[in-house]
């Protein structure tokens, strides 16, 4: 088996300072071993570039995980896939060390939330409990079972049962970290408004032809109405990535050490800039066994100090070029 280009346990201690060298090693290794990356990178004529900003690095497009298998090494035996209707084509995320991804969320939320053991840790999200293979669920199972509170747990189509442990948990000032899928989110809060003093809410984004998109604030306005919150939290990840950034709230993120995000020209895949608005380009350190520089299909902003919004999705959103590695 190839060894790791860096040592894993320096991604969750990484200065800002050494970005750029780490991502520059592991650009080198995935070029070298990564199939997929490495073709995408020889046919967008992007192999004689000269790395050497973060901007600079070939991001490979998201949308290849629905047509590739996209890992080095051996086939992993640990498949993450993403949300989709039963005739959506879904990406594909094989997963070589389930280790490396846990200690990337359990990493990241303490760098934002402090322990798990600090919370009850609630979790809903139907439409990602009902089906297999969901990176989202691994993650909130493993908080859970890091919380060690007997009130954490996944709650599904058990809004009643919800609605008494929260206000059993409100009446015992117990901190709550409660994430949640959006419309499960609005379903919940139309069933059982109430005054929420000691939970933190956050949304992960996903209607999922469930219910009338809103826009961001639209959403949150309505959360923190109905739930009597005065700010709702989100999560930015992926199925195809191994890490997350979160906001606390008015919708700007920001991202753990080994995370960055970019922004790309929508007509020249090629064109990525550190600021400013565009497709969002996301670098993930963690992703050492995958690809950790990916093109998405999300618009936003990104700004001086590197924490980004997310804007929408980009219209007819298969980025140009990836027929280049079509099945």
């Amino acid at each position: 088996m190839l060894n790791s280009p860096i040592q894993r346990d320096l991604l969750w201690k990484l200065k800002k300072e050494d970005f750029l060298e780490v991502a520059k090693q592991i650009c080198d290794f995935q070029m070298a071993n990564n199939e997929v990356y490495k073709n995408w990178v020889n046919l967008s004529k992007q192999d004689n570039r000269s790395i050497n900003t973060t901007s600079s690095i070939p991001f490979l497009p998201i949308q290849l995980y629905k047509t590739q298998a996209v890992y080095i090494g051996e086939q992993p035996t640990t498949l993450f896939e993403s949300s989709g209707t039963t005739d959506d084509v879904v990406s594909k995320h094989w997963v070589m060390d389930t280790s490396l991804y846990e200690d990337s969320f359990s990493n990241c939320f303490q760098l934002f939330y402090g322990h798990p053991t600090d919370y009850c840790i609630i979790a809903l999200l139907p439409s990602y409990l009902e089906r297999q293979h969901s990176s989202l669920v691994y993650m909130a199972q493993k908080l859970i079972q890091d919380s060690k509170h007997p009130n954490s747990g996944f709650y599904l189509n058990e809004f009643e049962k919800l609605n008494t442990v929260l206000k059993h948990l409100e009446a015992k000032q117990q901190k709550t970290w409660f994430i949640g899928v959006s419309f499960g989110l609005m379903d919940f809060a139309d069933a059982y408004p109430q005054k929420l003093k000691h939970t933190i809410i956050i949304e992960t984004g996903g209607m999922k032809g469930r219910k009338v998109e809103l826009s961001k604030q639209a959403l949150h306005d309505y959360l923190q109405t109905r739930l009597g919150v005065g700010i709702i939290h989100s999560e930015y990840g992926m199925t195809e990535l191994l890490s997350q950034a979160y906001s606390k709230g008015y919708g700007i993120f920001k991202c753990p050490p080994w995370m960055k995000v970019l922004v790309g020209d929508e007509q020249d895949p090629t064109l990525v800039k550190t600021t400013g608005k565009g497709v969002l380009h996301v670098i993930d350190l963690a992703n050492i066994w995958s690809c950790s520089f990916i093109a998405t299909q999300d618009r936003g902003e990104v700004f001086e100090d590197g924490s980004f919004t997310v804007l929408g999705r980009v219209e007819n959103s298969d980025r140009r070029g990836c027929s280049l590695l079509a099945i």
